[in-house]
């Protein structure tokens, strides 16, 4: 007979699993979730902006 922590450290990581298993097929499923590109309120001139016109040049 097994100690009753090491049974529920099994079944803790045998939730953990599922748990993620789950979430994994629905967010295969589902894809990911749309982002806006450019938010309100965004600065192109921002030191994190990306370069377009100058970077084709």
């Amino acid at each position: 007979m097994v100690s009753s922590t090491q049974q529920t450290q099994r079944i803790r990581q045998r939730k953990a699993r599922a748990v993620g298993s789950r979430r994994k097929r629905d967010e295969r499923a589902n894809g990911t979730p749309k982002f806006a590109i450019h938010p309100e309120g965004y600065s192109p001139t921002a030191p994190d902006a990306r370069p377009v016109a100058a970077a084709k040049k």
